[in-house]
């Protein structure tokens, strides 16, 4: 497949995607959205992908929209069309885990990207903040969703209504990041995440315990016994439930037979991420 303005690698059962604008310090363009789409679909539907890692190439992670258009940046669009969802499949669809490497500056769009994954590594030097309340606009890509369900109400409303930015050990703080390394050991310590679940987490384990994660927050406890129930018994009746417990008695990697492109069950009911 080809690609704009990203890279797109695999090895091992990890998949790194680089937003590729280095010099431009990976500002978002018009190409970027589709090619992640079609970077994320792909990782979504290849059991060959355990992991997926997104990270910038150079010293920024993603420094938001590319705003060399001037007063033209966000110019109205055909209703018809426009979508602020950034990228028509997101993060949290594709069925595998993945892990934001932040090496470095994440501003507006950069940082509600990196918001869309499930697990945020984020450099210590970096800046961040969602800033669109000071350029005329608001947050973008399902911020308004993402981030109260990963800091919380009054924490989301001070990064959003403000529009301030703030540094990695603050971002460690308020929860947004995961983990928070010097941005020359971001990448490493991603990497070091992505081999460890590549290596010993069942694929459909991971998978249906993801789509479990985004989907709680719309679920009653009651629910969300029902839901663990049915997986529980899914995963129960699969070779993989055989595989774990012996590769552990036998002191050995596990070999996993699961397939998520074949034997998942249905996505989870999550806001519609396709263009409107």
């Amino acid at each position: 497949m080809s690609y704009t303005d990203i890279e797109f690698a695999l090895d091992g059962g990890i998949a790194e995607i680089t937003l590729n604008r280095p010099d431009q310090l990976n500002t978002f363009t018009g190409a970027m959205g589709p090619d992640l789409e079609q970077a994320y679909r792909r990782c979504d539907g290849d059991d060959a992908v355990r992991v997926v890692i997104l990270t910038g190439a150079g010293r920024a992670f993603c420094a938001g929209a590319d705003l060399s258009g001037g007063a033209e940046t966000f110019a109205p669009q055909d209703q018809s069309t426009f979508s602020a969802a950034a990228v028509a499949f997101p993060a949290w669809r594709v069925r595998k885990p993945v892990i934001a490497a932040v090496n470095g500056h994440a501003v507006g769009l950069g940082l509600t990207l990196a918001l869309q994954c499930d697990i945020r590594v984020m450099a210590r030097e970096g800046k961040y903040g969602i800033l669109q309340v000071r350029r005329g606009m608001m947050g973008d890509a399902y911020s308004h969703w993402t981030l109260p369900r990963i800091v919380g109400m009054a924490r989301a409303a001070d990064i959003l209504l403000t529009g301030r930015t703030f540094r990695g050990e603050e971002a460690g703080e308020l929860g947004v990041a995961s983990r928070v390394v010097a941005a020359d050991d971001v990448l490493t310590t991603a990497r070091d995440i992505a081999r460890d679940i590549a290596d010993n987490a069942a694929p459909l384990s991971a998978a249906v315990s993801k789509q479990l994660l985004w989907e709680s927050f719309a679920l009653s406890a009651d629910e969300i016994e029902r839901r663990e129930t049915e997986l529980h018994h899914l995963l129960m009746k699969h070779p993989d439930a055989i595989e774990g417990p012996m590769a552990y008695l036998e002191r050995r990697q596990p070999e996993w037979s699961g397939s998520v492109a074949k034997e998942l069950p249905p996505e989870p009911k999550l806001p519609d991420s396709k263009p409107k």
